[in-house]
């Protein structure tokens, strides 16, 4: 197992710069840049006629911002210069910010940390008993209620239900019961240790059921399923056969190797910190890195572009390894070597 996770380590090398490679000769070569934007901060209206005298000033204009931004050097220079400071995790300076990349990427990590862990921990902590449950009630009423509001869920883009929480549960048209938006109160300095956890829970509650309703149908569906197969097999029916407990046969054999798909996607626990959802960041007013990345695209500020990308993709490789050896734990027959 060992070995196998070493050469998993050693693959994430050339892996992840691929991805970079591919990302900043893209990101670099896309139109509007952040030369362009300064220029036509610059001149003003686009549209006005300019003297020659202007035409070779802005030149001379065009030729410092190069020079300022990078722009000076070809692609592959650049490219060279980014990957030597990203050895040292320095990832430059943020064009919008001014200030560093890691320092503005710091500063958005509580809300990810906030809404991605928890939405993730709860919808397991949902799913994983309902897809049980409806396993062994299958057919039944309580299984074909269930579902039909899950479906009716899944439907629902985590946006618009985030539009319709607000409207009927944050003061909008009907109920005031929870804030409008952000991750505490205007007062949180002031309150007890106690009462800034139940203002942090208290902005929460709205935000994490959006997040969590892309994942609820899936991951009880899957559960469900995985159960119902298991016990339908030779080993469940000829155990019960012979006497065993039913509880210990369902819960202890059956369930053991039903939580096998789940756990394929417990890796996305480390990318999902940071991940985010730009329209339900807007909702809400989270100024998450869902938000900080639709912003750096849009006025392509490429420092904070490649640093997304970099992390997000190391995190997502870090995670499928850490599937793979929670797969291994689980079931004792998977051996990688």
């Amino acid at each position: 197992m060992l070995q196998y996770l070493l050469r998993r380590f050693l693959l994430m090398i050339p892996t992840l710069l691929g991805i970079t490679v591919v990302v900043f000769v893209i990101v670099q070569s896309a139109p509007g840049g952040p030369v362009e934007q300064a220029m036509q901060a610059i001149s003003g209206s686009p549209g006005q006629a300019q003297t020659s005298s202007e035409a070779v000033m802005s030149q001379q204009v065009i030729e410092e911002l190069k020079a300022q931004y990078g722009f000076d050097k070809p692609v592959l220079v650049r490219y060279g210069n980014w990957l030597k400071d990203l050895a040292t995790f320095n990832f430059g300076e943020s064009y919008v910010y001014e200030e560093p990349v890691i320092d503005v990427i710091k500063s958005k990590f509580p809300v990810s940390i906030q809404f991605g862990l928890t939405s993730l921990f709860c919808a397991y902590l949902i799913c994983i008993p309902l897809g049980i449950a409806k396993a062994l009630r299958d057919r039944s009423r309580f299984d074909y209620v269930s579902s039909m509001i899950m479906f009716l869920a899944h439907s629902t883009p985590g946006f618009v239900l985030g539009i319709l929480l607000v409207i009927f549960f944050g003061g909008g048209s009907f109920f005031d019961l929870f804030p409008l938006g952000g991750i505490m109160s205007d007062n949180y300095e002031f309150l007890s240790t106690w009462g800034q956890i139940k203002d942090r829970v208290h902005h929460a509650i709205l935000p994490i059921i959006c997040y969590m309703v892309a994942h609820l149908t899936v991951l009880t569906m899957l559960m469900k399923n995985s159960l119902i197969g298991e016990l339908r097999k030779d080993y469940v029916k000829t155990a019960i056969a012979k006497g065993a407990p039913r509880n210990i046969v369902i819960y202890k054999h059956a369930l053991r190797n039903a939580l096998i798909p789940i756990v394929t996607g417990m890796g996305g626990v480390f990318s999902i910190i940071f991940a985010g959802s730009v329209l339900i960041e807007t909702v809400f007013n989270l100024d998450g890195i869902g938000l900080l990345t639709y912003t750096s695209i849009m006025k392509r500020d490429y420092p904070v572009i490649m640093a997304s990308v970099t992390i997000h993709s190391f995190l997502i490789m870090l995670g499928n390894i850490f599937s793979d050896t929670l797969l291994a734990f689980i079931d004792p027959r998977i051996d990688f070597e």
